[in-house]
This record gives C-alpha cells, structure tokens and sequence, in this order.
C-alpha cells in the first residue's frame, strides 16, 4: 500500500482547502493508498519516514514557504539520506500574481531535491505546482487534485 502525506500551513483557510483538494486527488487515483492531511504544527518529522510521497503547501510569504515548513525540512535534517527516492510535491496560495508564487514552490522542491526526494512537474498549466491567488477558484482546485494523483501514481510506478 502506497502511504502518502500532505502537510501544510494556512492562516485564512486558503492553503488548506487546496491540501483538502490534493488529498482528494490522492484518494481518487484508483491506487490503493493510505493518506494523511496533516497542519504543519501537527506534523513530526518522524511522519516524512513513513510516507512515500510527500505533498507541502505553504502560502507565499515574500516569495518563500512559511517559516513552520522551513522549520519543518531545518529539523528533518537527522533524516538526511533516509528520504532518497521519496516523491514529493508542492502547493502554494498567494495574494496577488507575481508575489513569488513560483519562487516558493521551488524553494519547498529545492529542500526536497537536497533530501533525495524525487519530484514530477507537468506540461500542462501549473507546471511547478498548483498555485492560488487568493480564495481557490475552481482551477487551482483542480490542479491541486491533479497533483494529489500525480504523486501517488509516481509511487505507485516507482514501487514505492
């Protein structure tokens, strides 16, 4: 069975609807998977070792990830080597367009690449990861699925 966890950080509720929206993504990938939406605060770094795909999404705080999911990889680091091979993604939610949405999902896969972690973008719309301005409107939630399907599908053919 595939184990995946989505971690995330949200102030206004925004980030967390789209982690509930990867989670569904997740579930409705038609891989027999064992899921888990976590807050951030909620999370222990022991959890990364237990999941084979590894989905955060943080809201754009001038152009980088939170400072409990940076906090989150700083104190993951006693795991350094043991998340290779792991699949990772990344979400984020932003006030405005050019607020350094792109910057901080690369900063999140940056911290995933350094761990091992392997990461599959997309040709199509969202190339890095689904991104929110403001309130999720119907494509963002839909990117956001797509994401929850793509991880799990890529554990599924890594056989993780």
């Amino acid at each position: 069975m595939i184990n995946i966890g989505v971690v995330y950080h949200s102030k206004t509720g925004n980030t967390k609807k789209m982690a509930e929206e990867v989670l569904k993504g997740v579930k409705e990938s038609g891989e027999e998977v064992n899921a888990v939406l976590k807050s951030v605060d909620e999370t222990d770094k022991e959890d990364l070792l237990d999941w084979d795909g590894i989905i955060v999404g943080s809201p754009t705080y001038y152009g980088l990830p939170a400072a409990s999911i940076k906090d989150l990889f700083d104190r993951s680091v006693e795991y350094h080597g043991q998340l290779e091979g792991k699949v990772g993604g990344a979400f984020t939610s932003a006030a405005n367009r050019g607020g350094g949405n792109e910057t901080n999902i690369i900063a999140i896969i940056e911290m995933m690449l350094i761990h091992g972690m392997i990461v599959k973008g997309t040709s199509k719309k969202d190339h890095y990861g689904p991104v929110a301005i403001g309130k999720p409107d119907d494509r963002a939630l839909e990117q956001s699925r797509k994401l929850g399907k793509r991880v799990t599908r890529l554990c599924k053919e890594l056989g993780r």
